[in-house]
């Protein structure tokens, strides 16, 4: 059974679910082979993949996985925080308040983690990098301790999406204070499977369904034919079980989740999902959030806003916006779960 795991695009925790509902045929049966082809790798700390039907009677280029290795490589360039000469880390590290230019790559996924972050007025802020890393959730080792209050106050103090600018002509980036810090796990990602959506379509590949981590595309039809249909995890520490089963469609799909990522202190769990605006991992309130949009760019950032902003104020944001967006719920009385979703994400919701 292939599943997506939801989950702070962490590690390879996601799989997904082809023709779950064709478990069983007659042994007699004869079916022609699956052509489906299958390329993966490891990005950005986690694992990604490829599974693409061939149009009847072509093939795919030979170097496809070397293209799709360059391109990922390219973007962990320009936009990883856990590599120190990536060109996000040299314009965290650089104290100039002045415009400095940026890749057009990087100016469009830090625009739309500006978007975000004010649409969701700074409950999702991708500002809040030095808060990640003061919780043990950067390129820094893990202490699995909580900071204190004074540490998490001035962490604070450099935190906000409004201390930054960006221009797109010609692209660049500008800091109201020289040791502001850019953290994009919340988004790139999901710039990572639109980028290799964009290169399967140049490379005339019609039917794909592209995953990083719990990031995922789809377009067309598996190999047998049928709409790719993928799974939302039930999010239960160590356990893998569906929640619930989605045919995606030409769509992208994004789950953010509390309960892959986290330590616990004292009986508390501390999830890597970091609310800006209290310095404080967001509350066990909310277990996991899916989002599904037409680029996974929004959707990757959607998830962890709305996961941010809380069980109330994230869905009422979601229905405000018309976010096609899945909400599970951590039942505190019965220490279940309780499933909630906008009217945009029911189409694509299969029947129990």
């Amino acid at each position: 059974m292939i599943v997506i795991a939801p989950g702070q695009r962490l590690t390879g925790f996601w799989v997904v679910i082809s023709s779950l509902l064709m478990l069983a045929v007659a042994a007699c049966e004869l079916r022609p082979p699956n052509p489906t082809v299958q390329i993966s790798g490891f990005t950005m700390g986690t694992r990604y993949e490829l599974k693409l039907v061939p149009t009847p009677g072509s093939s795919f280029p030979p170097d496809l996985e070397q293209q799709a290795e360059t391109l990922l490589a390219q973007i962990n360039r320009q936009m990883s925080t856990h590599d120190p000469d990536s060109e996000l880390s040299r314009f965290n590290r650089n104290p100039s308040t002045g415009w400095i230019a940026v890749s057009p790559e990087l100016y469009q996924v830090v625009a739309e983690g500006l978007r975000m972050s004010a649409l969701t007025d700074g409950a999702f802020d991708i500002t809040v990098g030095p808060l990640v890393n003061l919780w043990g959730f950067g390129p820094e080792p893990r202490q699995d301790k909580a900071p204190s209050e004074e540490a998490i106050r001035q962490a604070r103090e450099r935190v906000g999406f409004r201390l930054l600018q960006a221009r797109a002509q010609p692209p660049a980036l500008k800091k109201a204070r020289p040791d502001l810090y850019i953290d994009l796990s919340a988004l790139a990602k999901g710039y990572g499977v639109d980028r290799l959506a964009e290169l399967m379509e140049a490379n005339g590949i019609r039917d794909y369904l592209i995953a990083i981590s719990g990031d995922l595309r789809a377009k067309g039809h598996n190999g047998k034919g049928q709409p790719w249909t993928v799974a939302i995890e039930r999010p239960t520490p160590g356990q893998r079980a569906v929640e619930r089963l989605i045919e995606l469609g030409d769509r992208a799909i994004s789950t953010a989740g509390d309960y892959r990522n986290f330590f616990e202190q004292d009986g508390r769990r501390y999830s890597h999902i970091i609310d800006p605006r209290t310095g404080w991992p967001v509350p066990p309130t909310v277990a996991s959030v899916t989002v599904i949009d037409r680029l996974d760019l929004k959707a990757d950032a959607a998830d962890t806003a709305l996961m941010a902003a809380g069980a109330e104020a994230g869905f009422r944001l979601a229905a405000e916006h018309h976010i096609a967006a899945f909400f599970i719920l951590t039942d505190r009385e019965d220490n279940g779960f309780q499933e909630r979703y906008t009217p945009e994400f029911e189409p694509f919701l299969l029947s129990r």
